[in-house]
């Protein structure tokens, strides 16, 4: 097993954690934001304190890659490559959608059929989404949409979806399925990181620390409608 310092500031929300052997032994958070410049250095410099004071190598960093906040993706991206630098550790890239997925799959009481369809918030009524199913395979790639009426519904006739995240909220009076379910209270956590890193880890899925970036806003901004940029 490893120990890997998990980093996430794709949204509001800043929060710092440390994983060793398939559980979280260091949280530090703060859910009021964004203030991720002003915490997320104290976040991290008292993770690595805490690892340092026990004698606990760190045998990698995982950091939270987008969709979500520009601003705060790039924070949490140098100080992740900082700290991979400093420390000559390898570097764990997580799609924030999946990570926000863990919490549900771990503590939500679910059908064998469910489809979980994380939401960020884009402003107005665009979302970055994408539907897995419980397996986390995925059944639509991450995109940005605009919530209508009409949003998902050929997957929503088929099967039920689960809606959670901070885009999701606005999202009930549009999607009005029956098949349609929404969980409050899901935020993207490094504390619920350690299982997708720790998979990450042990593949050896590793991402090169002097190139790595969040591509997937440019992709999404390039894709999206111009009525909208």
């Amino acid at each position: 097993m490893s120990c890997i310092l998990n980093i996430e500031t794709s949204t509001s929300a800043c929060s710092v954690a440390v994983s060793q052997d398939g559980a979280t032994i260091f949280v530090k958070e703060d859910l009021k934001g964004p203030s991720h410049a002003v915490l997320l250095g104290v976040f991290v410099d008292e993770a690595l304190s805490f690892v340092d004071s026990r004698a606990i190598p760190l045998d990698a960093v995982a950091v939270s890659c987008g969709p979500g906040s520009y601003t705060g993706l790039r924070i949490g991206v140098s100080m992740a490559k900082g700290v991979c630098y400093g420390r000559d550790l390898p570097l764990i890239g997580l799609p924030t959608l999946e990570v926000m997925c863990v919490p549900v799959l771990l503590y939500h009481d679910l059908p064998e059929d469910a489809l979980l369809c994380p939401m960020i918030d884009a402003r107005r009524m665009e979302v970055y989404s994408a539907i897995y199913d419980r397996a986390l395979g995925v059944v639509k790639e991450t995109s940005a949409d605009i919530i209508d009426e009409n949003s998902y519904l050929d997957i929503l006739e088929k099967q039920p979806v689960y809606f959670f995240g901070n885009g999701a909220a606005k999202c009930r009076e549009k999607i009005t399925h029956p098949n349609a379910h929404f969980i409050d209270d899901i935020h993207p956590l490094a504390k619920m990181m350690f299982p997708l890193a720790e998979k990450s880890f042990v593949a050896n899925d590793f991402k090169d620390v002097a190139y790595f970036e969040p591509f997937y806003l440019k992709e999404f901004v390039a894709s999206m409608p111009k009525k909208l940029l």
